[in-house]
C-alpha cells in the first residue's frame, strides 16, 4: 500500500513526511536527509541569517537531488529576510507563529509554495484566506514553541482539515513513530510535519547532550512554559510557550513568570551558571512522545521506518 496523498503528489517525494524547521538542529544534513530518504526537509532557518543560508543550504544541494524548503519565524523577519532566501530557490517556504501575508506574495512569485503553520481556528482561517499551498496544524503536544492555549492534536487537525479542503494538512505535535503517522493520516491529514523524533537522528545539529536527554526522556517530564523563554532574554512572543524537558529554573520559577519577568537578578544568574556548567545552555526542546525516542538513526532511513510503521498500522486496522 502505497501512502499517496495530496502532499505527496505536490512535492513529488515517496513518503507523506516533512521535517519540522527546528532552529538549530534541522541544518543542511538532516534537511538533505530527510529529502533524500523520500520525506520533505524543511531547513530551519529562523530569522534568514544570510550566514546561517550561506553555510547549510549548500550541503542540501550537496546531500540532495529532491524537493527540500525553508522554514521561518514570522515574527523574527522582514521582507528582506523572505528575499534571501528564495535566492536560493526552495521548493516551498514555511511560515510559523505569526501574520505571513506580508511576504506571500513575495514566495508566489519566486515559484515557491506557501506552507503555514496555525496554532488555533483563527490562524487556520487566515491561512486559508491566504490561499496557502500548505497547512500545518499544530497540536500543543509539540516540543519547542506553540500557542499557550492551543489545542491537542487529535481534536485540531480534522477541523483544520474540514476548513481547509481541498489544500492539504499537514498533522504536527505528538507524532513520533508509524503509528502517529497513520493516526493523522486517518483524521484527514496529508502526512505529519515531526520535530523531536527528527531532532534525535545522527545528522541533528544538537550537542551530544540533547541527544542522550532526548533518548532517556519521558513525556511525562515535559512542560509547557514561557519561563526559559524569559530567563534567556528571548523575544518570543508571550502568546507562545516552549515545551521541553525539565529544567533546574522550571522548577525555581514555575508559576511566577510575571515576577521573573521584573527580575533582572534572576537572569544574570542563569547566564551565570550557564558559565559555569550548572545548568545547560539551551533548553531541550522535546514533544510529548519523547519515549518514542530509543535510538539516533540516520534521518534518510527513519523516514522510510516511519512509512512502513504507517503503512502496518493501517493494515491492522483495516482488519479489525
Amino acid at each position: 500500500m502505497a501512502l499517496s496523498t495530496a502532499f505527496t503528489k505536490l512535492f513529488g517525494v515517496r513518503h507523506p513526511v516533512a521535517l519540522a524547521p527546528m532552529g538549530g538542529s534541522a541544518g543542511g544534513a538532516l534537511t538533505a536527509a530527510v529529502s533524500r530518504g523520500g520525506g520533505f526537509g524543511l531547513l530551519g532557518s529562523g530569522d534568514g541569517d544570510p550566514d546561517w543560508l550561506a553555510r547549510e543550504v549548500p550541503l542540501i544541494r550537496r546531500g540532495t537531488a529532491q524537493p527540500w524548503g525553508v522554514g521561518l519565524l514570522t515574527w523574527q523577519i522582514d521582507a528582506r529576510a523572505v528575499e534571501r532566501v528564495l535566492e536560493h530557490r526552495p521548493r516551498a517556504v514555511m511560515f510559523s507563529f505569526g501574520d505571513p501575508s506580508p511576504y506571500a506574495e513575495s514566495v508566489r512569485r519566486a515559484g515557491a509554495a506557501l506552507i503555514v503553520q496555525v496554532t488555533d481556528m483563527e490562524e487556520a482561517r487566515q491561512a486559508v484566506d491566504l490561499g496557502a499551498d500548505v497547512i500545518v496544524a499544530q497540536g500543543t503536544e509539540g516540543g519547542g514553541h506553540g500557542a499557550r492555549h492551543g489545542r491537542s492534536t487529535l481534536p485540531f487537525v480534522p477541523l483544520v482539515v474540514d476548513l481547509a479542503a481541498p489544500v492539504p494538512v499537514l498533522a504536527a505535535g505528538g507524532i513520533a513513530d508509524g503509528r502517529g503517522l497513520a493516526a493523522v493520516l486517518a483524521l484527514g491529514a496529508a502526512g505529519a510535519l515531526i520535530g523531536t523524533r527528527f531532532q534525535a537522528t545522527a545528522e541533528a545539529l544538537v550537542h551530544p547532550s540533547v541527544s542522550a536527554a532526548l533518548v532517556d526522556g519521558r513525556g511525562e517530564d515535559t512542560e509547557r512554559s514561557r519561563v526559559l523563554d524569559i530567563v534567556r532574554g528571548s523575544r518570543w512572543p508571550s502568546r507562545y510557550t516552549a515545551r521541553t524537558l525539565g529544567h533546574p529554573y522550571l522548577d525555581r520559577w514555575r508559576d511566577r513568570e510575571q515576577e521573573l519577568a521584573a527580575d533582572a537578578r534572576a537572569r544574570q544568574d542563569y547566564q551565570d551558571d550557564v558559565a559555569r556548567g550548572a545548568v545547560p545552555a539551551l533548553p531541550v526542546w522535546a514533544g510529548e512522545a519523547v519515549d518514542l525516542v530509543t535510538g539516533l538513526p540516520p534521518a534518510a532511513g527513519l523516514v522510510g521506518a516511519l512509512a512502513d510503521g504507517a503503512e502496518e498500522a493501517l493494515r491492522r486496522a483495516g482488519r479489525c
